[in-house]
């Protein structure tokens, strides 16, 4: 049995109940797969694959608070601190209510590669909890947010780790951590990154996943002879990644045509209002039905669907595992000539073989959707400096960032012979770096 068989036998052994952790270790574990045979037994004897797919450090802890009536309710809180051979720990908070300890672990090894692709000096880890914020008024999310920091502010710091937002922490969330963190420790520092920009946020971090997913999937299509303008384009969600996707994609020339949430979908064949949408889901916090009843062109329709539309470009920008096989084979059917994850592992592992068996481009989420970490890097450097750079200064970094993120996976995936295997090269390039500081760093 290989080293990579052994240490997947081992994982299933030790997480039989966690099968998003489980998918996301295989994925990785499988493309690696030529690096570490070549190496194998060196690793093995460090058991170095076996320290990478462990957490350094499981935080769960539970999170007291009162909502308006009185009643005092409890949620679950998590902070995974993955890996931290080349930084602190950096990686967002999550608060839905599918979040349990197999989604946070594999949001978590994902971030160990998606950092490490960004070139800057940062470790993996994620965290959140199992709280709903939709719903809540502004007074029971702050109680919520003032319990959670309460616990978390125990492990974290500028040098140790740093967590930013995710799906549910948006810009009203992090403000409250940051206030409560403050308020505990008396220190003003830049312990979390996608903060208000009076208090030392970065310009271009609402925008920046969003963004950066445009950049990569801009210079992966000029690198095969395919020009973004003139396509059209399919994208899922409609939080902060989904919407500034859209509106980098129309601003590069192409037609998004499509937006979801978790009650519908809406067609709109003459492109996504990008302002209506806004409106709709930054400032009403409303369903897409508001966007369909303003928007005469637009098609509204409950359920699931946005991967039926005939399109060239599709971005899978809304959560985990909401493209499976059925769906990828839609798209090949319709012509698809691209697949770039703006959410994290939105692909199944099924449909991702699906699109590569059938010469999809691809590129999944760790490298992909790395704009919104890279950019809270960024923030990281402003804090640290005590500067505050420009809207187009943190742009152009971002764009240069995931440009080199492309041309680093695909000049790993042409080495270790795989070319045009841009999941295969994400995964070399961000574990050559991360081996090799464990390795200098010993045994710990």
């Amino acid at each position: 049995m290989s080293y990579v068989d052994e240490v997947y036998q081992y994982l299933e052994e030790k997480n039989a109940s966690q099968p998003e952790f489980l998918q996301a270790a295989k994925e990785v574990l499988e493309s690696l797969k030529l690096v570490i045979d070549a190496h194998e037994d060196e690793y093995r004897k460090s058991a170095l694959l076996e320290r990478l797919v462990t957490p350094e450090r499981q935080i769960l802890f539970r999170v007291p608070w009162m909502d308006d009536s009185g009643q005092v309710r409890v949620n679950n809180g998590f902070r995974i601190q993955f890996n931290s051979a080349i930084g602190p720990y950096k990686g967002g908070l999550r608060f839905h209510p599918s979040v349990n300890l197999s989604i946070i672990k594999f949001l978590g090894l994902e971030q160990i590669f998606k950092n490490s692709l960004t070139g800057l000096p940062i470790g993996g880890g994620k965290g959140g909890a199992d709280f709903d914020p939709h719903g809540k008024s502004d007074a029971e999310v702050m109680r919520f947010c003032q319990s959670f920091m309460t616990e978390l502010c125990k492990y974290i710091g500028p040098n140790e780790d740093v967590p930013a937002g995710d799906i549910g922490v948006g810009g009203r969330e992090i403000g409250y951590m940051y206030g409560q963190y403050k308020r505990i420790t008396g220190r003003y520092e830049g312990v979390l990154t996608g903060k208000g920009l009076t208090f030392g946020g970065s310009l271009a971090r609402t925008e920046a996943t969003g963004y950066g997913l445009l950049y990569l999937t801009n210079e992966m299509l000029k690198c095969n002879g395919i020009d973004l303008a003139g396509k059209t384009v399919v994208i899922s969600g409609s939080g902060n990644v989904a919407i500034y996707a859209t509106q980098k994609a129309q601003q590069l020339g192409a037609k998004v045509v499509t937006s979801c949430d978790s009650t519908g979908w809406i067609y709109d064949p003459e492109g996504i209002d990008v302002a209506l949408l806004k409106e709709v889901k930054e400032v009403k916090r409303a369903r897409l039905t508001e966007y369909a009843a303003k928007r005469s062109s637009a098609q509204y329709h409950e359920g699931k669907g946005v991967w039926s539309v005939k399109c060239d470009v599709a971005l899978p920008c809304a959560t985990q595992n909401e493209l499976d096989l059925e769906d990828a084979k839609m798209l090949v059917n319709n012509g698809v000539k691209a697949v770039c994850e703006g959410a994290n592992m939105p692909t199944t592992y099924e449909a991702t073989k699906y699109f590569q068996d059938n010469k999809v481009l691809f590129v999944g989420g760790k490298a992909a959707n790395a704009g919104g970490v890279a950019t809270s890097a960024l923030e990281m450097s402003q804090n640290s400096e005590r500067l505050a750079w420009t809207f187009e200064e943190v742009d152009q970094k971002l764009q240069n960032i995931m440009v080199n993120i492309f041309h680093n996976l695909d000049d790993a995936a042409k080495e270790y012979g795989c070319a045009g295997n841009y999941v295969a090269g994400a995964n070399i390039a961000g574990f050559l770096k991360v081996a090799a500081a464990m390795k200098a760093q010993g045994i710990v």
